[in-house]
Order: structure tokens, then sequence, then C-alpha cells
């Protein structure tokens, strides 16, 4: 190839890159100039599919374009995850998920993909509470009192979830890990049966999320003990938190928003800003709050960090738990 011929094929290429750098300002300027595809690793009316509603009806407005949920249940989330990591990373792909999928699963799934390295934060909607439930004709009317029966009868106590591996199984793992009692664990397959058998007596108690626990806890079917947050929930403030009788224990469902991995940086700090909008707005907080969650606000950094610390905490939980993946 002659040297003229070089120069020409340079200048070529140097021609397609800059064309290819001003078309991508362009469409980062635009954005979003399309409806925003949100897949949701849950199936529809569960928490993260309530939350993801909540919140795409109000970014739909702020946007000007429709935010589209399509749930993608199934393997812990990581059908869901796995359809994002791969996706255009452009800004029109975007995953919602809870602690369970970005934060357990891994432990205790082998996955085609890495969320911490795949998938880059957006912003937090808000956290979930736990609430801790018992069986209502049990004898008990406090965290301490259920402490105390659960060590002067060790063995003897079980404690369900929604499965195993499930915030709820290891929320119970935890309060195990940090009492020293000994309940038994009997995985159902969903909160709905969970607080079935907890209605029937198959188990006596049992952490589950506040949402689907409260139409049993106000036909006082179930009796609510305390919630699993570090604090008191806002909707129910006059309930204490475990952590009130078992300081340091902190366990809630929280929903985030995630890209793929190589989304431009400026398209993320956008959606990152219109995100605040929605969760700071007060119409949103309120619809939130009546569902049993607490909506919160989180910087990218602080995002990514606590993605960070709960993978490794619940790393933790399912270790001592003798939990393998699959």
């Amino acid at each position: 190839m002659t040297s003229l011929s070089l120069r020409c094929l340079a200048l070529c290429l140097l021609l397609s890159a800059a064309t290819a750098a001003l078309a991508q300002k362009a469409a980062e300027s635009t954005y979003p100039s399309r409806p925003v595809r949100m897949i949701v690793a849950q199936a529809a009316g569960g928490p993260t599919d309530v939350a993801a509603r909540v919140y795409a009806s109000r970014l739909s407005e702020v946007m000007g374009q429709q935010a589209v949920v399509d749930n993608r249940q199934g393997a812990g989330g990581s059908v869901a995850g796995e359809i994002t990591a791969r996706a255009p990373a452009d800004g029109y792909t975007l995953m919602i998920a809870a602690n369970g999928t970005l934060a357990i699963a891994p432990h205790l799934i082998k996955l085609s993909y890495n969320a911490r390295k795949d998938m880059v934060p957006v912003a937090l909607i808000g956290n979930s509470p736990l609430g801790l439930m018992v069986h209502s004709p049990l004898a008990v009317a406090s965290v301490k009192e259920l402490l105390a029966l659960a060590k002067a009868r060790p063995g003897k106590i079980n404690f369900g979830s929604s499965g195993a591996g499930a915030t709820s199984h290891l929320s119970g793992e935890l309060l195990k890990m940090m009492t020293g009692i000994q309940i038994v664990h009997v995985p159902y397959k969903g909160a709905g049966p969970a607080l079935i058998g907890l209605v029937s007596g198959e188990i006596e108690m049992l952490i589950s999320g506040l949402s689907s626990g409260l139409p049993f806890i106000k036909q006082k079917q179930v009796r609510l003990l305390a919630v699993s947050s570090a604090k008191r929930a806002p909707l129910l403030p006059e309930v204490p938190s475990i952590a009130e009788t078992v300081p340091g224990y902190d366990v809630s469902s929280w929903y985030a928003v995630l890209a793929p991995a190589a989304t431009p940086r400026p398209i993320i700090e956008r959606l990152h800003q219109m995100s605040q909008r929605v969760v700071n707005d007060a119409a949103i907080q309120a619809k939130l709050i009546s569902l049993g969650m607490d909506p919160d606000w989180l910087t990218l950094q602080q995002l990514s960090e606590k993605m960070q610390g709960e993978y490794d905490r619940w790393g933790k939980v399912v270790k001592a738990a003798g939990m393998k993946s699959n």
C-alpha cells in the first residue's frame, strides 16, 4: 500500500471516529428521545414490581417519554439481569431489582453476568422493611419474649420463608447468628403460602414483607412484633424495630435502578437527576409509604457502596447458613 493510500485510510478512520463521537454526543444531548424499557426482575404484583410501577409512572412524566415496565421474573432475577447486562448501552434498557437479585442470588446461583461489573447503578427508589410476625396464639408479645421462648425451646420453633435463599429466609438466619437461638427453617413457594402457614400454625414465626403481611396483620390473623429495619417504619411508627432488642440488626428489601455498564456517563447522570425528582416527589413518597416502603435517596457513589456492602454481608450469612450455589 502506498503512503498516499495509508494517509487516506488514516484520514477516513479519523473522520469515522469523529462522526461516531458526534453522533453519540447528539444522542446524549437529546436523551431520551423514545420510550425507555424497564425490566423488572419479579412477577407482576410483587413488591419490586409495585415499586417499579410507582417509580415509572412519575418518571414518564419527568422524562417526557414512556417508561415501559417489562416483567422478566425467574431464577432469582437472573433472567432480567442477563437481558439487561447484554442490552445496548444507550440508556433505553434499564433494570429494577431488589437486594435479593443483586446481593443474595449471586451467592446461590451461577450467573452468566456480574451485576457489580456488567451494570452500573442509576438510582435507589427506597427500602422496604420486613415484619417479624408470629402465629396469633403464640404466647409472646415482644421480640424479647420471642427470643426467650426460642432459647427455652431450642429447635422447637419453626420460622417460614418465601423460599430457600430468599431475603425472608436469610433474615431468620441472621437473627439466629446474632442471638444464638435455634429455630428451624421451613421454606414455602412464595410469601402468600408462608403467611397462610403462619395463620394456620404450621410455623410459629415469619419475617416477611410488610406489603404482603399488612392485610393479615389488620385482620389480626397474625401478630406483628417488630419491623426489621434499623429504624421504625414510617407507616407503623408505633411498632418497634428488632434492633431495639437486638442492636445492629438491620434488614430491608431495597429497590434499585441499574443500566448496562457501558452506558455513557452523561446519560447515567441525567437519569440519576430525573430519578431524584421522582423519589423526592411528595405524592410518590406518600404512595410508597402507604405500601409499606420507606423512600430513600442516595448518590451514585453511595448506592454503589451500598450494593457492594450488601453483597459482602449476605455472602457471610449464606456461608454461615451452610448454603451452596447451584
